[in-house]
């Protein structure tokens, strides 16, 4: 199928960062001589290494970390929740703010891992970002649904799961689902302000 397909399928800007990260990988896998596993040096250089972030100059590396990925399992797992949960986002919000979305909760997880973990850690993946993702859709639904407390519980469960298995960068989980929530939260207030003078307007 055509480019133009899986553009419209998932959205072009939810495809387009999906295919950022697919690249992105495939220069991690090329650099590293391993397609599978991504060595320390190539994730010292392209992910977050706290030390080089603080110490080195290397200040691009909370934005460039959240396309990077430890081998070929993360990077799977996260284009699939991005396709799947970005497609379903991009629908409700465009693709402009879809972008906005991932960039600034991957960015905000990743700068509190940088303040709040050791110095000498390296970190890398979408999941920051991803999370932000959901907790956009989480509160949006909430918002719409007049529920936000179910929704916030739901957060709180998907934080939780996701975030108590080994060599998890919890700190940026938590920090792209706060801000995703937040921005649902306004973008949920204005979709419903939307539906309310659209079935105003019509019933009138």
């Amino acid at each position: 199928m055509s480019l133009e397909h899986y553009l419209h399928r998932y959205g072009r800007a939810t495809f387009t960062l999906f295919l950022i990260n697919v690249a992105v990988y495939a220069v991690e896998a090329v650099m590293s001589k391993n397609p599978f596993w991504i060595s320390g040096d190539v994730l010292a250089t392209l992910g977050q290494w706290n030390y080089a972030v603080l110490h080195l100059g290397a200040w691009w590396q909370p934005f460039t970390a959240m396309f990077v990925h430890v081998n070929i399992i993360h990077v799977l797992f996260n284009a699939y929740f991005l396709l799947s949960l970005g497609s379903q986002l991009e629908r409700l919000i465009g693709p402009k703010r879809v972008v906005i979305v991932y960039i600034v909760s991957g960015l905000t997880g990743n700068l509190l891992t940088l303040f709040l973990t050791p110095p000498n850690l390296v970190s890398a993946g979408a999941s920051g970002a991803l999370f932000g993702i959901a907790g956009t859709l989480i509160a949006i639904t909430g918002v719409i649904g007049g529920n936000m407390q179910l929704a916030l519980l739901n957060a709180f469960v998907l934080f939780l799961v996701n975030s108590i298995l080994p060599r998890v960068n919890a700190i940026a989980h938590f920090g792209g689902m706060v801000v995703g929530i937040l921005m649902g939260y306004y973008y949920g207030k204005a979709i419903k302000r939307r539906l309310t003078w659209a079935y105003t307007y019509d019933y009138y």
